[in-house]
């Protein structure tokens, strides 16, 4: 026998760690999700007490992240299933099941007899097959502390025609784990990463399993080549002919010391392809270098395969760690990727008729032809961007949150007569668009991107949406806006030392809460109409700028207030400068 190679020998021992870490953490969670079990069992009993299906017209789901959005294969409607949400002080796990009529812009609840339990971070793969069904695999369940995790390896589906949930109980599967990913390759679902993690200890994974839709069975697949390294939340999409699949990014973590935790944002890239006929497939991994504007970054992006094959690519989120503090940057761009060509490039609003109209108007002038003048606009659009107004709104607990809209990139020439001039009165309402975020669920019907719910974070503290977009992936003109986000439903619980301790307070000050209350009242409004009039004054004839370097270090006193000790100075000026523009120009 031939000796191994220095690299056959450095996958076995990588294998070999892996395989005694997960063992490791197999046995500290077990403990954990015994506990849990029992609280599961709890809600699949109070299922199992339903016996037929309902459906009931419905305000749109609660805000939530980390739930699945899917497109129905034969009808106009969207699937959104399970989800999470947490307020600060209590973690909620949801199993109910929606409908969306894109034709009637109205949602429907259906309540269907013994559903798969509570879950978020779960995978859902729509299959057109015997009238359309969705195929549920894994996610994980919470202690309402969010203190223990319970990690799903079960597999459902949901037969669309009959409406009914059946467990497919096959051996041989991947082990428990959530933040995986699962598509759709010809008739077998391809199930690759996500982690595993318990009070001390997590494993993330890199290994691949397939699931036949002809046998109902399991195989783990064994590619040769170098296969990603662990990672959950990453990008999985199919190659345009089916034959594979692209793996971009995604998130890990590992430990540094005993107490510490590093996180690792991936951006590279690979391809999982298969090779030979029916019975003799043979799979490979090689590595992608892709062409064109790659995102930055990124991790907790939304993902879905938009027209002729093109991935997309939402939002996000860049931790940023340093010590025991940990901030992000949330992100509300698009990327789409094209998979025949292997090239990333930016999605780019165009805007209305009327707003190109006048854009072409600035620039005919100085183009020598139309095709120049075209090339000229799309690396200005590019290059120069839309313009970001942001604008402030306070929830009834008194904290900031910024919401972002979009105005089209300005003419550079100031130039217009007085038909430009009444073009742009009529076309100069803000484009709005979705506020940065991270883990909002996204899918694709009919050529549009449809987004929904995720999460941002203002200092410490955690905000979950519930606001609706559509964009038309082949116009990509604006979004639209199918659902609002109402500001009052961002629910915030701060962590108290001792529930007993609430309770007695609750209880010694029943009798004269009342009065309390509306004293309190009314003092918060006297000290917020203070606080609104002790706001620098615009001077007259004085500039944005101008403005905004004068009462700098009032906006940044502000801004501190609001986002805490612990905001980073970077996020506070920018903050800061953001309130001072909307100041002026309110007044």
């Amino acid at each position: 026998m031939g000796k191994k190679s220095k690299k056959e020998k450095k996958v076995k021992g990588a294998d070999k760690t892996a395989a005694k870490m997960e063992k490791k953490v197999s046995k500290r969670s077990k403990r954990e999700e015994e506990d849990l079990e029992a609280l599961i069992a709890e809600f699949q009993n109070l299922d199992a007490k339903k016996t037929q299906v309902t459906e009931t017209s419905c305000p749109p789901p609660s805000a939530r992240l980390n739930a699945s959005l899917s497109a129905h294969p034969e009808k106009d409607e969207l699937i959104l299933f399970g989800g999470e949400f947490f307020n600060g002080k209590k973690t909620y796990l949801y199993n109910d099941l929606f409908f969306y009529s894109i034709r009637k812009n109205s949602w429907l609840k259906s309540e269907i007899p013994n559903p798969p339990p509570p879950r978020c971070s779960h995978q859902a793969v729509v299959v057109p097959q015997c009238g359309g069904q969705l195929w549920v695999f894994g996610g994980e369940f919470a202690s309402p502390n969010g203190e223990q995790f319970y990690h799903y390896k079960d597999l459902w589906v949901l037969h669309l025609a009959t409406h009914t949930w059946e467990n497919i109980k096959a051996p041989g599967g991947p082990l428990g784990r959530s933040g995986h990913r699962m598509v759709l390759s010809k008739r077998q679902l391809l199930v690759f990463g996500g982690f595993h993690e318990s009070t001390r200890d997590f494993i993330y994974y890199n290994d691949i399993y397939a699931f036949s839709l002809d046998t109902f069975s399991w195989s783990r697949l064994a590619p040769s080549g170098f296969a990603p390294s662990p990672r959950s939340a990453c990008q999985m999409t199919s190659t345009a002919d089916g034959a594979g699949v692209i793996i971009y990014g995604g998130y890990s973590k590992v430990r540094v010391k005993k107490d510490v935790e590093k996180g690792t944002i991936h951006s590279d890239m690979f391809l999982l392809k298969q090779d030979g006929k029916d019975g003799q497939e043979k799979w490979s991994w090689s590595r992608l270098s892709p062409s064109g504007s790659k995102p930055p970054p990124r991790s907790g992006f939304s993902l879905a395969v938009g027209p002729t094959g093109r991935a997309v690519l939402f939002g996000g989120v860049c931790d940023e760690e340093e010590e025991e503090l940990l901030e992000g940057d949330f992100y509300n761009d698009l990327y789409l990727y094209d998979t025949a060509k292997n090239r990333w490039f930016p999605g780019v609003l165009r805007g209305t008729k009327s707003e190109k109209k006048k854009r072409r108007r600035g620039k005919k002038a100085g183009a020598e032809d139309e095709g120049a003048e075209t090339k000229e606009e799309e690396e200005e659009a590019v290059a120069r961007g839309p313009t970001e107004v942001i604008k402030e709104i306070v929830t009834e607990d008194g904290t900031v949150m910024t919401i972002k809209e979009v105005i089209p990139g300005a003419q550079e020439e100031e130039e217009e007569d007085e038909e430009e001039e009444e073009e742009d009165d009529s076309a100069s309402a803000p484009m709005v668009e979705p506020c940065p975020r991270s883990s909002a669920m996204a899918t694709v019907r009919q050529g549009k991107l449809y987004l929904y719910g995720g999460m941002f974070e203002v200092g410490d503290r955690q905000f979950t949406l519930s606001d609706f977009y559509c964009l038309d992936l082949h116009k990509m003109d604006r979004w639209e806006v199918l659902v609002e986000m109402d500001p009052k439903t961002q629910e915030w619980l701060e962590e108290s030392e001792s529930e007993e301790e609430e309770e007695e307070v609750e209880e010694e000050t029943k009798g004269a809460e009342g009065e309390e209350e509306e004293s309190e009242d009314s003092e918060n409004d006297q000290e917020e109409e203070e606080e609104e009039e002790e706001h620098p004054v615009v001077q007259e004839g004085e500039t944005v700028t101008d403005y905004q370097i004068r009462t700098e270090q009032y906006w940044i006193k502000l801004a501190r207030a609001n986002m805490g000790p612990n905001a980073k100075d970077k996020k506070v000026a920018k903050v800061a400068v953001a309130m001072a523009k909307v100041f002026y120009e309110d007044q």
